[in-house]
């Protein structure tokens, strides 16, 4: 059995324009036991998608099952079988750390002194016994986001999502946060991370989907999916006036074929021979009259896979 997955699954928000979908007719799965990736910029429909799986946003279409449950047909048991760690703070600042987690287990069906245990338990696990009396405002970003993800695996869920875990954390914290997912992940937990993070995404995920405007671009290995976008190097060199007069000469730069596109001072060449190419363009940009500026390469990589999917650059 699938942990999750999706038919046709499709999402118009009220009021949007021309009624665009924000999701355009989703087909996933993810097995269980998978770290599972949902990357895209932001806006893409990874939390519209993320809300879907989670009860939280009715589809407009399409059907999604989670942990066996059909989601339309029965969101409570969805709910119980799974643990959801949203983008904004939603730990109850009145409350001890400790408290935070023991209600959570108690609205999961747990004894008070069940919830007690599982709480300790989890505090010890992520490292944040020592604040367990401490209220949420004592708390760095970081240990708030250890402690929303505990608090969402208080009743064992079958699978974890994680919209955007590590937003607004400093690069210490999210270097903890990665070392606790791929904790968990190890341990056998399914999860479901949305990021717009590049590199969070290669670093943590087996599988990903990138999507864009509510569509699937791709579906696979973050390897899988370089190689099959056809994912180059991509060489860019910014000139100190407009480049077009280099059209032509840039047609002739040998060890081809290379995909070229110039927008005003900047040339963009993808290809999978580098070698040699920014002394080519350094001569033709000096026959033109042209002094270089700021050139950088930049390897086969998730960026360049969405560059080659999309046609333009990833911008978060």
């Amino acid at each position: 059995m699938d942990a999750i997955r999706t038919e046709g699954l499709r999402k118009v928000h009220p009021g949007t324009p021309d009624g665009r979908a924000a999701v355009h007719g989703l087909d996933l799965t993810v097995a269980q036991g998978e770290f599972f990736g949902l990357l895209g910029a932001n806006g893409a429909g990874k939390s519209t998608t993320i809300g879907m799986l989670t009860t939280l946003v009715t589809p407009t279409a399409g059907r999604a099952w989670v942990a066996g449950r059909e989601v339309g047909a029965d969101p409570v048991g969805v709910k119980s079988r799974i643990g959801v760690v949203s983008q904004a703070g939603t730990l109850d600042r009145a409350l001890t750390v400790a408290d935070n987690l023991a209600f959570r287990g108690r609205y999961f069906g747990l004894s008070a002194a069940a919830a007690r245990r599982r709480a300790a338990e989890v505090l010890e696990q992520f490292g944040l016994a020592d604040k367990a009396r401490a209220r949420v405002h004592q708390l760095s970003g970081g240990q708030a986001r250890r402690v929303m993800i505990g608090r969402a695996l208080m009743h064992l869920p079958d699978v974890l999502f994680l919209d955007e875990p590590t937003a607004g954390v400093d690069p210490r914290a999210r270097e903890d946060l990665w070392r606790i997912i791929r904790g968990l992940y190890g341990a056998g937990q399914t999860v479901v991370l949305t990021t717009h993070h590049l590199d969070e995404a290669e670093a943590l995920c087996h599988r990903l989907a990138v999507i864009d405007h509510g569509r699937l671009l791709a579906c696979d290995t973050p390897e899988a999916i370089k190689a099959a976008s056809g994912a180059r190097t991509v060489l860019t060199v910014r000139y100190d006036a407009d480049a077009s007069p280099l059209r032509d000469a840039l047609r002739r730069i040998p060890g081809g074929p290379h995909e070229t596109t110039v927008e005003g001072p900047a040339v963009r060449v993808r290809t999978t021979r580098p070698d040699g190419l920014l002394g080519h363009l350094l001569r033709a940009g000096a026959d033109a009259g042209l002094t270089v500026r700021d050139a950088t390469t930049t390897p086969p990589s998730l960026q360049t896979a969405f560059l080659t999917l999309t046609g333009r650059d990833y911008t978060p």
